[in-house]
């Protein structure tokens, strides 16, 4: 059965349950950024780079906001490309679980807001 369906089947509790333990793994690795690649050329003037040949590349960057709202990165060395694509994919996989799970928090009190307000009307009658 696709997870998507399993998750569907769940009650919203145990929706919950498994979300924070993915929330939990996914924070492991997670990293904050953006991906870019870039082209550059060299600092040997008689290379092919400087006239019509190829750049040398890609380069691997990571951007951000920084604290004081500016953007800031970092050059990510060739020997960990994988790892850093695979943890700024897990940032955004967290953000979608966070959503959810934000989504079943919201459910969780409406539905205690709606029971109070049915007792409270009901013993006011």
């Amino acid at each position: 059965m696709p997870e998507r369906m399993k998750k569907q089947n769940q009650k919203p509790e145990q929706q919950r349950e498994q979300l924070l333990r993915e929330i939990e793994q996914l924070a492991r690795s997670a990293l904050f950024g953006t991906i870019s690649e870039t082209y550059r050329t060299c600092g040997t003037p008689g290379c092919g780079c400087h006239r019509n040949g190829p750049k040398h590349g890609p380069h691997l960057y990571v951007s951000y906001r920084g604290d004081k709202g500016k953007t800031t990165g970092y050059y990510v060395p060739k020997a960990i490309q994988a790892d850093v694509r695979a943890s700024i994919e897990a940032w955004g996989r967290l953000q979608d679980c966070l959503r959810r799970l934000a989504q079943l928090n919201k459910e969780r009190l409406t539905a205690t807001t709606r029971r109070k307000k049915r007792t409270f009307a009901t013993g006011s009658s």
